[in-house]
């Protein structure tokens, strides 16, 4: 479960994103909002990316603990990497750092096809090359929680089914998910647990 209370987020003074008080059980939630509404600061946030007041703590566990970090992922909706690395370098660093089991980055990376490219660098490739490699870097090592922003644009109907598969697969070892869209409709070849409105500088529960 995700505990958030007395959360606020702020650029500049300016305030973008208040929760009160909200609880997330374990499960695969859908969150809408428009394109800058809040969803990836909310989400980048929670994956402990952002500063920020107030309090969050996922199954117990204060968001300042280091624990916290290895339990949950986070794949941004449009990446940015540096250039000069290749694919292969910023997913071996993260297999390494999120401590992945022996097999698993490979295994991944002939799921989503991209042995043919990824040891190119970064600079030469496409939006829907640099997004597969986003969403690699989302399933690597064993979090509880998996966000991904956005996960469903910039790739192909292949992809779109495979990472279907992939989300039901790792729900069923227990591992929640938060999704993300700008556009206010979940996905039909998912069973959500609950679908959430980012809005008015908040979240609300549908």
């Amino acid at each position: 479960m995700l505990e958030i209370k007395d959360f606020s987020k702020s650029y500049k003074s300016q305030k973008v994103l208040q929760i009160s008080d909200l609880q997330i059980p374990a499960g695969i939630y859908w969150f809408v909002g428009a394109n800058g509404s809040g969803k990836s600061t909310f989400f980048r946030s929670v994956a402990g990316m952002l500063p920020f007041e107030g309090h969050l703590k996922f199954e117990g566990i204060d968001s300042s603990s280091n624990t916290y970090r290895f339990k949950i992922n986070y794949s941004e909706a449009e990446p940015q990497y540096p250039d000069f690395l290749s694919g292969q370098e910023i997913l071996a660093y993260i297999a390494e750092v999120k401590k992945a089991k022996s097999g698993q980055l490979q295994k991944l990376v002939d799921q989503f096809g991209v042995g043919g490219f990824w040891k190119q660098n970064i600079g030469t490739y496409s939006s829907g090359m640099l997004k597969k490699i986003a969403l690699i870097s989302g399933f690597l090592g064993d979090p509880s929680l998996i966000i991904l922003d956005e996960p469903f644009i910039l790739i192909d109907h292949a992809t779109v089914d495979l990472l279907y598969t992939l989300i039901v697969e790792y729900a069923a070892q227990g591992k929640s998910f938060f999704l993300s869209s700008h556009q206010d409709l979940a996905p039909e070849m998912l069973t959500i647990d609950g679908v959430f409105k980012v809005v008015n500088n908040t979240v609300t529960k549908l």
